[in-house]
């Protein structure tokens, strides 16, 4: 596919206003968040320790240094933009999740020794794009979820030693393309995945390990959820409540599973009300399902990151939103920086940090505190200096991949065609 030469197109007047705003916004923007500038547009992102791990539309995966904003290592091997990543333990059990494992459009897994740097094994894992990715570290499992609509379970036991992934499982329900995955454990032999799609369905499912030789995992599906109109682009579970952002401009909080039914003649308790939005929401980030344990949300809607009380999820409150970026906001992580206590050898100061990606091709640093209590003047403090970089091609997928027409604007906006 050749990029849209603009020149030659009818363009309506409402997407030159929205060129016009976000070039204006980028101006306004340039400085904020002490931003780190990439040669791609952020996909997906995971923080450790100090570490970034970006998954990129322009094929690679980045391991950049957040203090410094230098690129420590690209990682490449994909032929498509990378979509989703992970990481594994090298020995199940050990807790030190060495191994980087990779989905991308390519529809391969692909995984990588991020000590040595060099490639052990790619997986031709789906029949259209891999759009997701689930480690569940105690049962030795990793799930995929492609544009093929099928969710696939893979073994992780031996996934060292350098040949494709074995799978173990598989999940065919869905219409549309599973965007997004999260699961509990329920014992060593079973878990309940949810599964969400471009429809906006959720499938809970309940999976377990059967007595084969070789084992392999069963799934019964146990209910569908419809509360959100269309795609969901971001679930997690976790202190008995799920978490979902959805393009239909809302994030729902509920019970899950559902509380028991009341007594007879006692009224029902109502779920919370959705959190509504002025644009889509294509992330979240649930400060009470991390180690901070606090009960505030952030959301990234369109190309501003939101920050909720939800201490009451019957009253959620508005606490900011802050202009973050000038394209939309990909992903929210929590940062746990660290920086030595200058005086004081052998001392560490932890801070909590939050790390925003964004299709605005930067990533960006902003401190918690300023985020919950923004300042009367914002103002960015840099915390290192971005060094420039040489532009990487950009790969573009030929036409075998079969598109559909909503695939087809996605990858267009990834590539920056529109």
């Amino acid at each position: 596919m050749q990029p849209a030469d603009k020149s030659n197109l009818f363009r309506s007047e409402a997407e030159l206003l929205l060129e016009k705003s976000r070039k204006d916004k980028a101006a306004r923007t340039k400085d904020v968040g002490a931003p780190i500038e990439i040669t791609g547009r952020a996909l997906a992102i995971e923080v450790r320790e100090n570490i970034a791990w970006i998954a990129e539309n322009t094929t690679v995966v980045r391991k950049l240094d957040l203090e410094t904003g230098k690129t420590l290592q690209l990682f490449k091997g994909h032929t498509a933009p990378v979509t989703s990543l992970a990481f594994v333990d090298r020995e199940p059990g050990s807790g030190k999740a060495e191994l980087l494992v990779t989905g991308s459009w390519d529809k391969t897994i692909k995984v990588w020794d991020i000590e040595k740097k060099e490639l052990i094994s790619s997986t031709e894992a789906h029949t259209d794009f891999v759009k997701a990715l689930l480690v569940i570290p105690s049962l030795r499992l990793l799930v995929s979820s492609g544009s093929d609509k099928i969710v696939r379970i893979w073994d992780t036991s031996n996934i060292a030693d350098g040949r494709p992934l074995i799978s173990v499982g598989f999940l065919t329900d869905h219409k549309r393309p599973v965007e997004s995955l999260d699961a509990r454990v329920t014992s060593d032999t079973s878990a309940v995945l949810y599964t969400a799609d471009t429809m906006g369905v959720i499938i809970v499912w309940e999976i377990k390990k059967d007595d084969g030789t070789p084992p392999r995992w069963q799934s019964t599906l146990i209910e569908e959820l419809k509360h959100h109109r269309t795609r969901v682009n971001d679930l997690v579970h976790g202190n008995g409540q799920l978490w979902t952002a959805s393009a239909d401009e809302t994030v729902h909080i509920i019970s899950h599973p559902a509380p028991a039914p009341p007594p007879t003649g006692t009224l029902a308790s109502k779920p919370p009300p959705p959190i509504p939005h002025p644009a889509a929401v294509r992330t979240l980030l649930p400060l009470a399902l991390t180690p901070l344990g606090e009960p505030y949300l952030l959301t990234g809607t369109g190309d501003a990151i939101r920050v909720y009380d939800v201490s009451s999820p019957d009253e959620p409150e508005l606490l900011t939103e802050v202009d973050a970026h000038w394209h939309d906001v990909t992903a929210l992580r929590l940062w746990m920086r660290r920086e030595p206590v200058e005086g004081a050898p052998g001392k560490v100061r932890v801070e909590p940090w939050v790390v925003s990606a964004s299709l605005d091709g930067t990533i960006r640093r902003w401190r918690l505190s300023e985020l919950l209590q923004p300042p009367p003047t914002p103002s960015a403090e840099p915390v290192g200096e971005t060094k420039p970089e040489e532009a990487t091609p950009v790969a573009q997928p030929d036409d075998t991949l079969g598109m559909t027409e909503d695939e087809e604007r996605e990858l267009a906006e990834l590539m920056g065609e529109v």
